[in-house]
């Protein structure tokens, strides 16, 4: 387990907002995976030692997801799909009433 300030310093390592899906994690450690990876930079100390640091942030933000308990509320559904949300509410309810 980890705490906020690991996690947050390991969020801001990946270069990641305070908000971010699991996707953009992975997308955000394959940039820096890849601008810092010893083979592509030509090895050496300073790179070995940022891969190790960005691997084990990933690492952490990723058991942090795994651990983090979602809603299935209507409410958090709709907050994570705003466009169907208003498709059903405007779009499907068009011509009724209130």
């Amino acid at each position: 387990m980890a705490s906020f300030e690991e996690i947050d310093e390991a969020r801001k390592l990946l270069e990641l907002p305070e908000a971010a899906s699991m996707n953009e994690i992975k997308e955000a450690y394959r940039q820096m995976a890849f601008r810092h990876h010893p083979d592509v930079q030509g090895g050496g100390q300073p790179y070995d030692e940022m891969m190790k640091e960005i691997n084990r942030a990933y690492r952490l933000l990723k058991d942090y997801c795994e651990h983090y308990r979602y809603t299935f509320s209507e409410e958090d559904v709709n907050r994570a799909y705003p466009v169907e949300s208003y498709r059903k509410r405007y779009v499907n309810g068009w011509f009724q009433g209130p």
